[in-house]
């Protein structure tokens, strides 16, 4: 929940707390430069055949039969010894992504994509369909999904929450092969050029197989590239290995990406796009979002929780782990946004004896923090949970802190933005009841 400054309070949560906000000048953020948008907004398209056009009913169709034929030919069921799950003998299921092929509604969801791939004209979705279960065969991927291909790529790409639709949440992180050992591990001759393009096929081969492909379900993924720190274009090996797997991945892995978000671009960003371009198709185009490096944790916040959001990225997600007991992925989070030159407070009601814990941030700080409890008896004193301080860049990026409740009364949690800029506070908390 978002609320902006201004003569306003508003009930956060019906149980213990509201928001009072204080009232803010008229001064506008000033406005920054931004990256070129897309000029087509995509949105993704339902998976049921019940909201297809009649024009989409009848290519689907017609795709259908010809899958149906093809199989009753055993056009698509290859030589004994091809590998992977599509392989074996003639008569064999013929699968893609662990989805038998014209077996159950499955089926019409993979279709589907191919269909889209391709503008809805049947036959050239056909040849697409078999031009991908051919790559598949020859590379070998279904038996790609049990190599060791080691963990040095870990923190390169990796899963982690959902978006607000649902899908989950892919992040590319660009700038770990800033580590020039990592770097020369991965790109220096082309046998470490090939072993990157399997580990990316075998990355996303592991995401799809826990996708749904059922009618309703949800089977794309949502993708955070991350350009901070990126190697530049000077870099040759990586950019021949990266357009290697844009094509790969164009070419055989159809609607896959329900939107994609980049994030942190730097000021080379254009001449990175203007060389990638020619590799993307206009459909691929619609779905990209950009943002610089001040605006990225706000363009994440459009489409995905700050709850789901990595701290690394301006959320309050953290693996759960020991040190981080009180919250995961399913504690909400909520926001305000704190305008320039504007004191807000946020107000956490307590109508029982407990113990209160609570996590805030304001993504870059710039701004004072402070905690005080009121209790609701007239003569006792204010007490000082954290006095007043200046939060800056370099500080903790989150603050966790709890206190006891002995005395019902209410938590102020302040945050003072001295700065020109509009700044947003992400918190949550939780009431741990105390023991009778």
């Amino acid at each position: 929940m978002t609320e902006e400054s201004g003569d306003a309070t508003q009930r956060i949560q019906a149980d213990v707390s509201t928001v009072k906000l204080d009232p803010a000048p008229s001064t506008e953020e000033p406005k920054l430069h931004h990256p070129p948008q897309s000029l087509v907004s995509f949105r993704e398209e339902s998976n049921l055949i019940a909201d297809l056009d009649d024009l989409q009913k009848k290519a689907l169709a017609q795709l259908q039969h010809l899958v149906q034929q093809a199989l009753d030919s055993n056009q698509l069921t290859p030589h004994k010894g091809g590998g992977g799950d599509e392989d074996d003998t003639s008569g064999a299921d013929v699968c893609i992504w662990g989805v038998p092929l014209m077996k159950d509604d499955r089926s019409d969801v993979i279709l589907l994509k191919f269909l889209r791939a391709r503008d809805f004209k049947a036959a050239d979705a056909f040849e697409m369909l078999k031009t991908t279960l051919r790559w598949r065969r020859e590379y070998g991927v279904d038996q790609l999904l049990e190599e060791d291909l080691g963990h040095d790529l870990d923190k390169v790409a990796f899963m982690h929450g959902y978006d607000r639709d649902g899908h989950p949440v892919c992040y590319n992180v660009y700038g770990e092969f800033q580590n020039k050992e990592l770097y020369n591990r991965t790109f220096l001759d082309q046998d470490k050029q090939d072993k990157f393009i399997k580990w990316r096929i075998q990355f996303l081969e592991r995401s799809i197989r826990k996708l749904d492909f059922r009618q309703g379900g949800i089977s794309s993924v949502f993708q955070v590239n991350d350009f901070s720190n990126m190697p530049g274009l000077s870099k040759r090996h990586h950019w021949l290995a990266t357009k290697q797997a844009i094509q790969i991945m164009q070419d055989n892995y159809p609607e896959f990406v329900a939107k994609q978000v980049l994030i942190n671009l730097p000021w080379w960003y254009v001449a990175y796009y203007t060389m990638l371009s020619p590799f993307m198709t206009q459909r691929m185009k619609s779905k990209l979002v950009f943002a610089g490096p001040a605006k990225s944790a706000d363009t994440l916040f459009k489409y995905i929780s700050p709850e789901h959001v990595p701290v690394q990225y301006g959320g309050l997600s953290v693996d759960y782990c020991d040190c981080n007991p009180e919250f995961t992925l399913d504690d909400p989070v909520s926001d305000v946004n704190v305008k320039p030159g504007t004191k807000q407070t946020v107000e956490i009601i307590i109508y029982e004896k407990c113990t209160i814990v609570w996590e805030l941030r304001v993504p870059g700080w710039e701004v004072r923090y402070a905690a005080e409890f009121v209790p609701d008896t007239n003569d006792a004193y204010t007490i000082i949970v954290h006095k007043s301080r200046k939060m800056l860049p370099a500080d903790e990026p989150v603050v966790c802190e709890s206190f006891k409740v002995t005395d019902l009364g209410k938590l102020l949690l302040i945050i003072d933005n001295p700065t020109q800029k509009k700044k947003k506070l992400l918190y949550r908390y939780k009431i741990n009841p105390s023991n009778p």
